[in-house]
């Protein structure tokens, strides 16, 4: 009889009565936190007044709504089209070069949009060197043609679309790999061609996995600050911003963070519906994968150009552009300047990875000793950071951190005629919370998918001689969790470094990073200077994509 760790003796003894307390204490405190700064919103939201409510009406919640939407939609067909289509290539056809591609098509996952932003506007701006060749070439004046607008509401979709198709690529390749050969040779001996039997068999069963991808590419897009911001496009993470630092209405701020929080939430819960319903893709019940279909002549070319095309635009030419503008810029990436920037974003990632890998090992842990509503409910609450723009974080989480901090200053000064200052919100502990509850999720799902490999049955020997539950956790679960828990590490590190709106937000005086720093010289239309951080920034998120990348090989 297969034994459950979490049913075994429950007459404990106090040390393993204490660590549970101390375990389920600190998972419910992880969720009271990352449930913060919704609940924050929602009350200062409230709190505005009607009056705040209707100017917003009147004057930018229609623009911001119809442009945040419009994105939405062009980023979500962009992705699908993209990522869905190179996963079919690369994984049920054959032609020069697929090998390659099918790892070389992750890359752009390492770029933040804001990078590729700046790049091409370099390039492609009126003063860039395209347009500038094109106008020494005809002779045409500034007047006499037209050319694509790159700071626009397509050119925000455009870099969105060439960063994030990786999630629906990876999503879908994984779900095409996974598919029977036996329903699509089915429909191609009825009669279907193979495009048909790819419409009509292979897409339905893999929808599942696509609508998760998709998915996580909008609630990347609501998220995005710097591209939209960069780019003049009004949408409601760049609202938020500017109702906080430029007219200084909280209220406004709260409003719109709860608009977009709700949009964010609704999201949430759609991919959580989708891949609760996704049961049919069990690898135990296929018999054979599809074999590859060969391609020659003009299809193989076809095939290599359209899974090559976002390679070369999401990664090689982003690459070569960024090397010659930080070759042209004066920024020394050696000065003791950039180097303080260095200093403060490795700080700031390596703090807040290491503290988002041990919320989700206590959160995780817990959901899996006591199973119930409770730890379900805390697993829950802890992914919803990740639906959540870093500009609704900001705002929860400085409201009420702001007026806890005023209000022991006040206290203080009354009492003992002595001033506190901003003790949290001035420091950067309440930026690491901040990335604690936008991140979490992700670090959640590398320990859990790792945590699947480790049998009940392992914790149920390790209580019957006589471990604790956190005896367990240390001397079994963590030395096979080790490749999950590093790959957590990394990824959360990464997006640390990578993450705009919140650290614009809530960062300390004079505590600059080197996404604040690309930031500012992009906005002063330096865009040689922003090469030069935005470089770092990309090295940087190469480090768990090769990762990734490593794993796809193995997929086959």
């Amino acid at each position: 009889m297969t034994l459950n760790a979490a049913s075994t003796n429950t007459t404990k003894p106090p040390r393993a009565r204490d660590g549970l307390r101390a375990l389920s204490g600190v998972a419910l405190t992880v969720a009271a936190f990352c449930a913060l700064p919704m609940l924050a919103v929602l009350i200062a939201a409230l709190s505005g007044g009607t009056e705040t409510v209707q100017h917003l009406i009147q004057t930018v919640l229609g623009r911001y709504t119809t442009t945040t939407l419009l994105l939405v939609l062009l980023v979500s067909a962009g992705t699908f089209a993209i990522g869905v289509g190179a996963a079919w290539l690369v994984t049920m056809t054959r032609f020069p070069g697929a090998k390659f591609l099918e790892i070389a098509l992750v890359l752009p996952l390492a770029f933040p949009a804001y990078v590729l932003a700046y790049a091409y506007t370099h390039v492609l701006d009126h003063p860039g060197i395209v347009q500038e060749s094109l106008r020494d070439v005809t002779g045409w004046g500034p007047r006499d043609y037209w050319f694509p607008e790159i700071r626009s509401l397509g050119g925000a979709a455009a870099m969105l679309v060439l960063v994030l198709y990786p999630y629906v690529y990876l999503l879908a390749r994984a779900a095409f790999l996974q598919q029977s050969s036996t329903t699509f040779l089915a429909a191609r001996a009825l009669g279907s061609s193979a495009w048909s039997a790819f419409f009509k068999v292979s897409l339905p069963l893999a929808r599942p996995a696509i609508a998760g991808g998709v998915l996580l590419a909008v609630m990347e897009t609501i998220a995005d600050f710097g591209t939209v911001a960069y780019f003049g496009v009004q949408t409601f993470a760049t609202g938020i911003y500017t109702s906080w630092f430029s007219m200084f209405d909280r209220a406004a701020a709260a409003q719109l963070a709860l608009c977009l929080l709700s949009f964010a939430l609704l999201l949430a819960m759609l991919e959580r519906a989708q891949r609760g319903k996704a049961q049919y893709h069990d690898p135990a019940r296929r018999t054979q994968s599809a074999p590859p279909s060969e391609l020659t002549g003009w299809q193989a070319a076809a095939a290599l150009v359209l899974c090559g095309v976002p390679v070369l635009f999401g990664a090689v030419l982003p690459v070569v552009i960024l090397v010659t503008m930080g070759l042209e810029s004066e920024q020394n990436l050696f000065s003791p300047r950039y180097l303080g920037f260095m200093r403060n974003s490795v700080t700031l990632a390596g703090i807040a990875a290491l503290l988002t890998v041990l919320a989700a090992i206590s959160v995780g842990f817990f959901r899996r000793l006591r199973p119930g509503r409770v730890s379900q409910g805390a697993a829950y609450v802890a992914r919803l950071g990740y639906a959540v723009p870093g500009g609704v974080i900001a705002v929860g989480l400085l409201v009420p951190f702001a007026m806890f901090d005023n209000a022991l200053d006040a206290w203080m000064r009354a009492t003992f005629d002595f001033s506190t200052g901003l003790l949290i919100t001035g420091s950067i502990w309440l930026l690491v919370l901040a990335y604690l509850v936008r991140f979490l999720a992700a670090a959640l799902g590398a320990y859990e998918g790792g945590q699947a490999m480790v049998h009940a049955n392992m914790d149920a020997a390790a209580r019957s001689l006589g471990q604790t539950p956190l005896g367990t956790l240390r001397r079994v679960h963590l030395p096979i969790l080790a490749p999950s828990l590093l790959t957590a590490l990394l990824i959360v590190f990464v997006d640390v470094m990578k993450e705009l709106p919140a650290t614009l937000i809530m960062r300390p005086f004079n505590y600059d990073t080197l996404a604040v720093q690309a930031y500012r010289l992009a906005s002063d239309e330096r865009l040689n200077g922003a090469a030069v951080p935005s470089l770092v920034i990309v090295a940087m998120g190469l480090l768990p994509v090769i990762l990734i990348c490593r794993q796809v090989g193995r997929q086959r």
